[in-house]
Formats: structure tokens, sequence, C-alpha cells
């Protein structure tokens, strides 16, 4: 997003961590009313249209979203629409875009209050492992002629009482929905979120062989140094990588072995 539909992103997002904050608030039911929105306004092309609209004042698109949804979701969600479509939009879409986030975000501090967001955060990422080394699985989830609930029974065979029940309920929004996004970056984006909950960024670590748990402390410890910002390690294994490690953090990628990478990290914090 940019420009305005950035900033009425932002602004939302500090808007839902405010209604969540009250415990009152069924976090995973507030996730579903608002991908319930999202997918209405995503096919009503000319109804999100309308509430985007620039040249019609805010109050007034707030009111239509009330009028329309009131009674057939909670307060808490029209609350959330209401303040989004009383911002400014870049591009319709962008409204849309901004919905299914909340809803990830919302069902993510249900995790969050649940104490499982680590469990969460590890699930997203084994998922989109297991995928990525399946094309079979990965063709079964992304066939387009295959049905909503096909894929749903599917992914309850595969994660129904062995995943967080938050993990089950992202993943398969993602796989029922994917708007245009492959697979592997709506996890990337899922995985993301997680961590932001943490306000963490998350290092994708690929080893040879498992990392100990005073290595696994000495490289979080050495990247939450180097980039300022606490550090979720994904830790994945290939042999291939010959007794190095592979550390990726966003679109930065550190090769070599886990010694000289914690001794260069040290040397970059004292230049």
């Amino acid at each position: 997003m940019n420009g305005a539909s950035r900033e009425a992103l932002a602004a939302a997002r500090e808007r839902l961590d405010a209604l969540t904050d009250n415990t009152s608030v069924d976090a995973a039911q507030l996730a579903d009313e608002l991908a319930a929105v999202t997918a209405l306004l995503n096919r009503e092309v000319s109804l999100r249209r309308v509430l985007t609209d620039p040249a019609q004042a805010g109050e007034a698109k707030a009111e239509l979203a009330q009028r329309l949804l009131g009674g057939q979701v909670g307060g808490e969600t029209v609350d959330v629409l209401a303040g989004l479509v009383r911002s400014r939009w870049s591009q319709s879409r962008d409204l849309v875009d901004a919905l299914e986030q909340l809803a990830n975000i919302a069902d993510l501090t249900a995790a969050q209050r649940a104490g499982t967001l680590d469990s969460v955060e590890d699930e997203l990422f084994r998922f989109g492992r297991i995928v990525s080394s399946n094309t079979e699985l990965r063709a079964a989830l992304t066939n387009r002629s295959a049905t909503k609930a096909a894929k749903s029974e599917l992914l309850g065979s595969l994660l129904g009482g062995k995943a967080d029940a938050a993990t089950e309920r992202l993943v398969t929004r993602l796989v029922t929905a994917p708007r245009g996004r492959s697979l592997e970056t709506g996890l990337e984006s899922l995985s993301k979120l997680a961590a932001e909950r943490r306000d963490r960024m998350v290092a994708v670590v690929t080893s040879a062989t498992p990392l100990s748990d005073g290595q696994k402390q000495r490289l979080g410890a050495a990247l939450a140094k180097l980039y300022g910002r606490r550090m979720h390690l994904n830790l994945d294994v290939d042999p291939e990588v010959l007794g190095g490690i592979r550390v990726q953090v966003g679109d930065e990628v550190i090769n070599g072995s886990l010694a000289d990478r914690i001794e260069d990290a040290g040397r970059r914090l004292a230049s």
C-alpha cells in the first residue's frame, strides 16, 4: 500500500489493538466476522467503490456500512469497518487488503491471549516448508477447480487436532480465498504478522545439523543486537548446507559458519 492507504491501515491497526485490549472482546469471533466482510467486499466491487469514494463524506460511508451490516455481525466488527471507510484509500482494493490483514491480526491476538502465539509462528513456518517440499499437496491446495469445502476438508485432515486452532483458521482462509497470491507468499505474510505481534523480526535459519540450545541463544542474541529488534528464529535442517548455516532476515541473506557469522556480527556492532 502507498500514501493514504498506508496511513489508513496503520490507524486501523491501532484501533484494532485498542479494541482487542479489552478481554471481553472475542478476538477469534472478530477475526471470523472481519474475514466474512472481506469476502463480501472482495465480491461486491460496486459496494467497495462506494465505501472508498473520496467524493463521499466519511461519516455518510460509515452510516452506510452500519446499515448494511448492523445485526449481521457484532458491534465490534461494524465499528472496525466504520473506522476504515471514514479513512481515505488510494484505491478501493486496498480496503479489502486491510480488512483481511485485520482479520489475521485478530486471530493472532487470540493466539497471543491463549499463550500459543509462539506455536502458531512455528506451525506456519513448518506448514510452509511442507508445502514447498510436497508438490502433490501444493497442487491440491492451489487447484482452482477444487471447491472451498474440499480444500477445507483436506486442511482439516492435515491440521485438525495437530495444530493450534488459530493456525488452522489462518491457513484455511489463505487457501480457500488466496485473492491472487501464491500460497508461499501468503504464508510468509502470515509469519511476518505473527512476529510483529511480539515486535520481533523473523530469521529463517537453515543449518546442516540441528543447532544446540546454546548456539540458538547466541545466534538469536547476535542477530537481535545487529538488527535492533527481538528476533524469532525459524529453524530448518538441510544437509546440503555443508556444515555452515544460512540466515535470511527479510531480503538479506547471510551465509557462513555459525561461529564466523556470530563473530562477524560482533565486529559489525563494534564498527
